[in-house]
C-alpha cells in the first residue's frame, strides 16, 4: 500500500495533535517494511505551520516527502482539488488526515480520519470562532466522507457517536496515544527556575480556556492560605488564545510563586515531569489528556478531572483521590493539599504505580492496530460513493 500521511502539525511547536501524528508515523516508519508512506507537510486550509520540516521523519527508507506548498497555494490545492489531485498527492491508496481537515476529491484513495476531541462543539466559549468553525467543518465532512475513523479514546468515540449518530460505529476504532518519554530519555534542568525534586507543582498545556488555568491558580492561592507555605507552581505551555494568565496571577497576588516557562524542549519537560511533586491537570475537556500519561510515564502522580478520558488513563485505588471536579477550585485544592502532605518517598511509590500503568500504552501496539485498519480499509469498498 501507499499511505499518504498528514504531518502538518508535527513542527517544532507541536501540541497534542502533532505528538500523536508524529509518534504514530515515526513508529510505522520503523516497524513497517511492506508499505510506503508519503508525508504531507501542508494539509488543508485550516492549519498551516510555516516552519514545518518533516526531514527527520522521512529518514526511514519507506517514508518520503509529499508536495509542500506555501500558505495560499496550500489552501487552493486542498480546497479546490483538480483532476490530477490524487496524482499530485503521489497516488496514495489511503490518505490519513490528522489535523481536523477532511479533503475532498479522493476518487480512489480511502480516507482515514483521526478524531481527537469535540471540545469545539461541546463548549464554543473555549476557542475562537475561526478555530471552532474549521474544526466543525472538518469533523462533519469526515462523518459523511471518511472510510474509517480513528478515535484517540473511548470517550472521544462516544462523544462523536452521540453527535453524529449516522456514522457506522463499526468503522470507528480507538487507538490510544503513548508517552514519548521513557526511562532513557535525556533530561535537562531548566535554567530559568531553581527547583528542588518533589518540591514544585507542575502544569503543562497551551494557555487557553479549556486548560482551566484560572481554577488552577485559584486552587493554588487557596492552598497557600491553608498551609501557609507551599511549593512553587511551574506552568509550561505556549501562548494560545483568549487567556491572560499574567493578569490572573497578579489578581491573586501570586507573582513570586508562579513560574511561567513557556514552551519548553522535551529534555526540560522530561526533567520537570520526573521531579515534580505532582502534575496538576484538571482540564475542562480532553480527548485523551497526553500530559497526564507523560507525567505518569516519568514516575509522577497527576491530579486530573473526573470527566473526559482521564479514567481511561489513571490507575485505580489511591489515584481516585486525585480526580477532581474541574469546576470547583476547592476540590482541586483538596487534592493538592493531600499531595502536599505526602513525603517524597510516598510520592515515589505512587509514581512507580503510575509508571507501570503508563507502560500499558505503547506506540508499537498502536502502530500495529493502525496497520490493521489500513489493510481493512484498503480491502473494502469506499464507504461513501
Amino acid at each position: 500500500m501507499r499511505i499518504g500521511f498528514d504531518a502538518s502539525q508535527t513542527g517544532l511547536s507541536k501540541a497534542g495533535c502533532g505528538f500523536y501524528a508524529e509518534g504514530l508515523v515515526r513508529t510505522l516508519g520503523a516497524c513497517d517494511g511492506d508499505n510506503e508512506y508519503i508525508l504531507y507537510p501542508t494539509f488543508g486550509d485550516h492549519f498551516y505551520d510555516p516552519q514545518i520540516c518533516c526531514d527527520e521523519l522521512a529518514n526511514f527508507r519507506n517514508v518520503r516527502m509529499g508536495p509542500h506548498h506555501g500558505h495560499a497555494e496550500a489552501k487552493r490545492f486542498w480546497t479546490h482539488p483538480g483532476a490530477a489531485f490524487e496524482s499530485e498527492l503521489g497516488k496514495p491508496d489511503i490518505v490519513h488526515a490528522n489535523n481536523f481537515f477532511a479533503p475532498r476529491g479522493l476518487a480512489h484513495a480511502r480516507l482515514v480520519f483521526t478524531l481527537y476531541d469535540l471540545s469545539f462543539f461541546e463548549n464554543w466559549s473555549w476557542t475562537t470562532e475561526a478555530n471552532r468553525t474549521g474544526c466543525f467543518e472538518g469533523v462533519f465532512r469526515a462523518s459523511v466522507s471518511a472510510d474509517w475513523l480513528v478515535a484517540i479514546s473511548q470517550y472521544t468515540k462516544e462523544r462523536f457517536m452521540h453527535t453524529f449518530p449516522h456514522y457506522p460505529e463499526d468503522r470507528i476504532s480507538v487507538i490510544y496515544p503513548a508517552s514519548r518519554f521513557g526511562d532513557g530519555h535525556p533530561e535537562k534542568e531548566p535554567s530559568s527556575a531553581k527547583l528542588e525534586r518533589r518540591k514544585f507543582w507542575l502544569c503543562v498545556g497551551t494557555l487557553e480556556p479549556r486548560k482551566n488555568y484560572p481554577a488552577i491558580l485559584a486552587a493554588y492561592a487557596e492552598l497557600r492560605k491553608r498551609v501557609g507555605s507551599t511549593h512553587p507552581l511551574v506552568i509550561v505551555g505556549g501562548a494560545g488564545w483568549m487567556m491572560n494568565i499574567e493578569a490572573e496571577i497578579r489578581k491573586l497576588k501570586l507573582g513570586g510563586s508562579v513560574a511561567l516557562l513557556g514552551y519548553t524542549g522535551d529534555a526540560v519537560l522530561c526533567w520537570l515531569y520526573r521531579n515534580a511533586a505532582c502534575l496538576v491537570f484538571p482540564s475542562l475537556y480532553e480527548g485523551f489528556g497526553m500530559p497526564v500519561l507523560e507525567a505518569m510515564s516519568c514516575g509522577s502522580p497527576a491530579i486530573a478531572a473526573t470527566g473526559s478520558a482521564f479514567r481511561e488513563i489513571v490507575p485505580d485505588g489511591e489515584f481516585s483521590q486525585l480526580l477532581v471536579d474541574p469546576l470547583d477550585p476547592f476540590s482541586i485544592c483538596d487534592a493538592m493539599q493531600l499531595v502536599h502532605r505526602m513525603p517524597p518517598a510516598h510520592l515515589d511509590s505512587l509514581g512507580e504505580i503510575a509508571r507501570k500503568r503508563a507502560q500499558e500504552f505503547s506506540w508499537s501496539r498502536s502502530a500495529r492496530s493502525m496497520l490493521e485498519i489500513y489493510r481493512r480499509v484498503a480491502g473494502s469498498p469506499k464507504l461513501f460513493g
